[in-house]
């Protein structure tokens, strides 16, 4: 290997993250970060990993955050992809936002409930018109001959939908994680990063430093 891992070095220089500039309620604190990474102009600040798991393996990939409000994290996707698969399973799962651009990250852990299909709709209808399509094009996840057969299905869907609006598929929607768990990751000098987590304990949220 030509690249040397040990060698790539960043120290994190910010001014770090104190107990009282925390708010009391996480999805405010949550909202406080998430405008200030679109403020700073990083690559799609809405893009989070998502993590799922059944009997047999965990799995990760990167999702778009669509909505959140104190119910919970939003996204949408083919519920016959293999995400919906392992989330049927077993319906925890975990979100990390890694904003690494601004020395921060955001790890989210909790159950994952689907939404209902009127949000579904509301937000299916937001979406541009190829994007549509394109949920109906594909089987997410599953195996494909070629690219040539993918673009094949879009050009059918295309025809087939021609004309009026394009509905919802159903087996298309969004899923809710509903968070236990919220830690707040801020980078500082020489790994002694600043950690805050807040756990849900009956109707209340708790706070509580980590050490990095």
């Amino acid at each position: 290997m030509s690249i040397d891992l040990q060698k790539l070095r960043r120290e994190f220089t910010s001014s770090g993250l104190s107990r009282m500039q925390m708010d009391n309620n996480p999805f405010v604190q949550f909202e406080l970060w998430m405008e200030q990474a679109s403020e700073a102009d990083l690559t799609l600040p809405n893009a989070m990993s998502l993590a799922t798991s059944d009997n047999n393996e965990v799995s990760l990939r990167t999702v778009l955050l669509k909505s959140f409000d104190e119910q919970g994290f939003v996204f949408f996707t083919n519920y016959n992809s293999k995400k919906s698969m392992q989330i049927k399973a077993n319906p925890n799962a975990a979100l990390l936002f890694p904003w690494l651009d601004l020395e921060r990250q955001v790890k989210i852990s909790g159950s994952v409930e689907k939404v209902s299909t009127l949000d579904s709709i509301k937000y299916f209808s937001s979406r541009p018109k190829d994007s549509q399509l394109g949920a109906w094009a594909s089987s997410q996840s599953s195996g494909i001959s070629s690219r040539q057969a993918l673009l094949m299905q879009f050009e059918a869907m295309k025809d087939k939908f021609k004309q009026g609006k394009v509905p919802l598929p159903n087996f298309w929607g969004g899923y809710r994680v509903v968070p236990h768990r919220i830690e707040f990751w801020q980078g500082r000098e020489n790994r002694l990063h600043d950690r805050f987590v807040y756990i849900k304990q009956g109707g209340d949220w708790v706070i509580e430093r980590l050490a990095p």
